[in-house]
């Protein structure tokens, strides 16, 4: 199923509809729903008025019309039914979307070697048989037999089945992009060997489907104290409603006029005043909650994840791919010690012929704008690469040696061949990393002939989304290998709040650690081994599907397309949870306030006539009081299920006014609309 077609689901699709609709009728087993206290009370209550209701009707004995306590057991089972309805619905697409990853698993054989070699011998297993450690050769047009790294080689993969984009990724050895996923094709190799990293039941598929079947899917703390304090609620309301029958059976017969409380009066009572509709609707929200973060191709590991997200106050993030576009490119020759430009395109464009980064081929676009007469290699050339010690890369001829890289190690190069450096090498460098850009020197022999500009490309809009952070109350820090003078430029032009430069893994570790110690909640994305330490050390960590296996393991969120930014979108999701979870607990609990002066009055007013001024909506009937609330009580859950599934719409504001502005919402529209639908239904079962 594609990423698209994810997004543009229904809730309410057809082939969801009948599934969950067999799922409400499963999860009516006590045994099963015990573990939702407040509807499982609701439940024992539809079960008692039914018995009443037929004892009634066969003992001809009942203080209340014998239609009534059918009526009231009827809404009752419906009251659960909608709870059930709500789980299922919410399971239903989660189990949909499984199935379309299972689809991925199909039967594959692998060939297993023991030397990580393509054309090692090889012997032919079944990929269910496979562990961890173990060597395969994978070839083109196969399938990856599970979980791993490639230790040799390169492919093109088509992850489609995961990610839902059609379109093949690299995958190579020895980067950050080893990592390939049980279940996808390799498109194109000249053969590659892939580690298995995951037994089998344990690959990232197996991991996924069990975590948007929700089969896997536990209690956030935030559920477990909102269910603990539903709880509470059930056993005082519990409390109430026995305490109100004793005091209507004393007053009965101490003043002699009037008629106890019945038994299905009570439970109609107990059932409007618990908080049934939060507790009918909280599993389907946390359930929704990961759905919605999967629709975005995000896959939470845990529930406590996306809360953690809701709850972040600081964000770090990479510089490269995340605030900017990932590759630099060269926007500016800029001769120095008397050369002319044109020697030093030239120049460039000699030491940048082998070089197929994308900032190589970006200089080479440029030196032909700028008039470069070089169309091919030279014959009898030399390529000199990128060493990460050296850090200069170039070409050699036979007549003459062209290099380019960082200024240091340009100065240090043209030093040992007895050159001289000009004195404005400096202070061009220096201008350009203040404007935070990149410098790269370019020599030729043992001159230096200039300097390359090479400018980060800033995201579009993505200073916009910082300043919507901020609204929210998040600290932005961006990390980079940059030197200071760079790094401050870039974080400025970005708006960042703070920056971490010349970053080293250690340097991440300490500063998640110092945030911490000062109280804050701390989110990173990482896709290296070696972010593997601070993504462990993260309150939220969001790792890239095309890193490594030990950054991967580290998270506890995962990108399935690998975009940095994503972190973004999961902190807004995370405080939808949040939002939504505690906008409907403010309006379940706002609901009672309407419904203690539709059946208080109804249930005692024959033994207290004091109370018939509470009668504020002048309701026909105490009958008709009671059913009404109790039909608002339970028709109120399935018209709040889209509300739990798509969840409240986040609006970037400081905590204190976003709390005025949901408590008005939703506070005082509970308090409204059970006066305006309980009075409606009193009209209409009147008529």
């Amino acid at each position: 199923m594609a990423a698209s077609d994810r997004k543009q689901e229904s809730i309410f699709s057809k082939h969801l509809m009948w599934p969950a609709f067999k799922g409400t009728f499963a999860k009516l087993n006590p045994v099963t729903l015990w573990r939702n206290p407040v509807m499982f009370a609701v439940e024992i209550g539809g079960a008692v008025t039914a018995l009443t209701f037929f004892y009634d009707i066969i003992s001809g004995k009942g203080s209340d019309p014998a239609w009534f306590p059918g009526a009231v057991s009827v809404l009752l089972w419906l009251t659960v039914m909608f709870a059930t309805f709500a789980e299922s619905l919410a399971e239903g697409r989660g189990k949909a979307r499984a199935e379309s990853l299972r689809k991925s698993r199909t039967r594959i054989m692998a060939r297993k070697v023991k030397q990580a070699e393509p054309t090692a011998p090889a012997r032919e297993v079944n990929a269910n048989d496979l562990r961890k450690g173990d060597l395969v050769v994978v070839g083109a047009n196969e399938m990856v037999p599970g979980d791993g790294d490639i230790v040799f080689g390169a492919a093109l993969v088509d992850e489609s089945a995961i990610t839902g984009e059609s379109a093949p990724v690299v995958r190579e050895s020895g980067g950050d992009r080893s990592a390939v996923t049980g279940g996808t094709r390799v498109t194109a190799t000249d053969g590659i060997v892939v580690r298995i990293t995951a037994d089998p039941g344990e690959t990232f598929i197996d991991k996924m489907v069990g975590l948007v079947e929700g089969a896997k899917r536990r209690k956030t703390p935030n559920e477990i104290a909102l269910n603990i304090l539903l709880i509470a609620l059930t056993i005082i309301f519990l409390l109430v409603v026995f305490n109100l029958n004793s005091l209507s059976s004393y007053s009965v017969q101490s003043a002699g006029r009037g008629d106890m409380v019945s038994l299905v009066v009570l439970i109609a009572l107990f059932v409007c005043l618990a908080p049934t509709t939060i507790a009918a609707l909280l599993p389907a929200i946390g359930i929704a909650g990961m759905d919605r973060l999967f629709s975005r191709n995000v896959m939470a590991m845990s529930g406590r994840a996306i809360e953690a997200a809701g709850d972040v106050n600081t964000l770090l993030l990479d510089k490269t791919g995340t605030i900017t576009l990932g590759n630099r490119e060269a926007v500016e020759f800029i001769p120095i010690g008397g050369h002319s430009e044109q020697e030093l395109v030239d120049a460039a464009l000699m030491s940048s012929f082998t070089d197929e980064t994308p900032e190589g081929r970006s200089i080479i676009v440029l030196a032909k704008q700028k008039g470069s007469r070089l169309q091919e290699l030279p014959a009898h050339a030399a390529p000199v690469p990128f060493k990460a010690d050296t850090r200069i890369s170039g070409l050699d001829l036979e007549d003459h040696s062209y290099r380019k890289g960082a200024p240091d190690s340009i100065t240090r190069y043209i030093e040992k061949r007895g050159g001289s450096i000009p004195e404005e090498l400096e202070s061009r460098v220096t201008a350009i990393a203040k404007a935070g850009s990149t410098p790269l020197a370019v020599t030729r022999d043992s001159e230096v002939l200039g300097v390359i500009n090479l400018k980060d490309i800033i995201k579009g809009g993505i200073q916009e989304r910082f300043s919507q952070l901020r609204k929210m109350g998040i600290k932005t820090v961006m990390i980079t290998g940059d030197n200071p003078l760079t790094a401050a430029a870039i974080a400025a032009e970005a708006n960042v709040d703070d920056f971490l430069a010349e970053a080293k893994p250690q340097d991440k570790l300490k500063l998640i650690r110092d945030y911490q110690a000062d109280g804050y909640m701390v989110a990173m994305t990482g896709d290296g081994t070696n972010d593997a330490p601070a993504l462990a050390q993260a309150d939220v960590a969001v790792a890239m599907n095309t890193g490594t296996q030990p950054a991967r393991e580290a998270a506890n969120i995962v990108d399935l397309d690998s975009n940095p930014t994503k972190l973004l979108d999961i902190v807004e999701i995370g405080k939808q949870i949040l939002m939504t979870r505690g906008n409907l607990t403010t309006f379940s609990i706002a609901n009672d306030i309407a419904k203690y002066f539709a059946i208080i009055p109804a249930a005692l007013t024959s033994v207290y006539p004091q109370l018939k001024t509470l009668n504020l909506m002048h309701l026909h009937s105490p009958h008709s009081a009671i059913l009404s609330a109790v039909i608002f009580n339970a028709i109120v859950i399935p018209f709040l299920i889209p509300l739990a599934l798509k969840g409240t719409r986040y609006r970037p504001m400081p905590a204190e006014k976003l709390l005025v502005y949901n408590l008005f919402i939703y506070g005082l529209g509970g308090v409204i609309a059970p006066f305006i639908g309980i009075k409606l239904i009193d009209m209409l079962v009147t008529i």
